[in-house]
């Protein structure tokens, strides 16, 4: 059925919100209200008049033209309210010709009903195509005419008089303005819901894609953390044990307690760490260390060269349980300054991941890592003299069956967030230096966690 006629929910979704959606409202009721006015007033003056002969068809006829009229505005209305119900919309032709079948009937009964047909006009208007509803409102008005002057013809002499043409012809001109006027406010409405559904449409899917993205980084940033911090434990208190049972074999006693001693403090380090995940602080290598006291050299900068120094010593140690000789030194240069947090956890972060490569995949002497203070940037250098390797060969480590090598996209991830550069030279049989650089311009004031 029309939108007009029934209230459709294109524009009662917004009726009430909106001035033109009020004003929508406010011609429907009228039109409903007039058609309603218009036929009670044509029955009263049949059942005035009394019933004789085919009057009795004509109350039939009218009482079935309120029922249809009726029926259809019930049904639309229903399905505006509940999409799930029956759609009469499809329906909507067929409709209107039944009412303009039964109104013809009634106006050539009597000419009570002939003024239904300015209701009748607005009905034609919304519902056909502007190319049909002009010369069908043409049609109906000739037709209202006719019947005038068919009614009137025994009362006049059946002379055709000016007020039978002027009425309807004046009546079908205003109805098609003022139906064109609404129709033009239809679309506007039309266009507005279409609108605004898009503008939510588009907010869900920008809001459901943010949240994608977020959750992506969210797992990019655990498995950094994870590879960088529990796995590297994970993979010392694995050596670490190991070593201590090969000692406890050889009967080596003090050296198996010492690795066990070893294997606990990492394992409570990993403990923090994964405590710290769940709080989203920051790393517990960062955090004080109360049974250390840094030097005056390095009160601006620590706990970061604190935590480099304790992991070169600790490295060592992982080194000599595996049996191999591995000198690590931690150099400072330049003037420390206090540095935020991200700064700090990926320049420990880096430390970590290359000298567990150094001494677990290098085979290295020496191992040195170098913290610059440069005045615009922060540089650190991981330098080691063992095997090498070619850094264009190394693989994807999303293709290797044990989950390993994710190390070095951590690291460059890790320096691209913050706007710095990782240069890697290496080559096999001449050792490998791993150089980081961060600005630091307004760094030390972004202290983000």
């Amino acid at each position: 059925m029309d939108e007009l006629a029934t209230g459709g929910p294109a524009v009662t979704a917004t009726a009430g919100t909106t001035q033109t959606a009020v004003i929508l409202r406010v011609l429907r009721v009228c039109l409903h209200c007039g058609f309603a006015v218009l036929l009670s007033v044509a029955l009263v003056r049949l059942l005035g008049a009394g019933l004789q002969g085919t009057d009795w068809l004509t109350l039939g006829l009218a009482l079935i033209l309120a029922a249809v009229y009726v029926l259809g505005t019930v049904l639309e209305k229903r399905h505006s309210a509940d999409p799930s119900q029956f759609d009469p919309r499809p329906y909507s032709h067929l409709w209107l010709g039944g009412v303009c079948m039964l109104w013809l009937l009634l106006i050539w009964s009597s000419a009570d009903f002939v003024w239904l047909a300015f209701p009748l006009f607005f009905l034609q208007l919304h519902v056909l195509p502007l190319r049909l509803a002009l010369p069908a409102i043409a049609l109906s008005t000739v037709l209202v005419i006719a019947a005038l002057w068919f009614h009137n013809a025994g009362v006049e002499g059946g002379a055709l008089q000016l007020p039978m043409v002027l009425g309807p012809a004046f009546g079908a001109a205003f109805a098609v303005v003022t139906g064109l006027g609404y129709r033009a406010l239809y679309v506007e409405a039309e266009n507005q819901r279409f609108a605004a559904e898009e503008l939510r449409r588009t907010r869900a899917e920008l809001a459901r894609s943010q949240h994608n993205a977020g959750t992506l980084a969210e797992r990019a940033r655990l498995a950094r953390e994870i590879h960088d911090t529990l796995a590297q434990g994970f993979s010392s208190i694995v050596l670490m044990g190991r070593s201590a049972e090969k000692s406890l074999d050889d009967g080596d006693t003090a050296t198996a307690r010492d690795r066990l001693r070893t294997v606990q403090e990492t394992a409570s380090a990993n403990l923090a760490e994964a405590r710290n995940f769940v709080r989203g602080l920051q790393p517990p290598g960062l955090a004080e260390n109360p049974a250390e006291t840094p030097s005056p050299a390095d009160a601006l900068a620590d706990p970061l060269v604190t935590s480099l120094r304790r992991l070169c010593e600790k490295t060592e140690t992982e080194a000599a349980a595996r049996g191999a000789r591995l000198r690590c030194r931690f150099d400072l240069e330049g003037t420390p300054v206090q540095l935020p947090n991200p700064y700090r956890t990926t320049l420990l972060r880096a430390a970590q991941a290359s000298l567990a490569n150094v001494w677990v995949h290098a085979r290295a002497g020496t191992a040195v890592v170098t913290l610059s203070f440069l005045g615009s940037e922060v540089a650190m250098d991981i330098y080691d003299d063992g095997t090498g390797f070619d850094p264009s060969a190394v693989a994807d480590p999303a293709g290797r069956p044990d989950g390993s090598g994710y190390g070095l996209k951590s690291l460059q991830e890790r320096v691209a967030a913050l706007d710095g550069s990782l240069d890697i030279e290496s080559a096999p049989g001449e050792g490998t230096v791993v150089a980081i650089r961060l600005p630091l311009g307004d760094a030390p004031a972004r202290n983000e966690p």
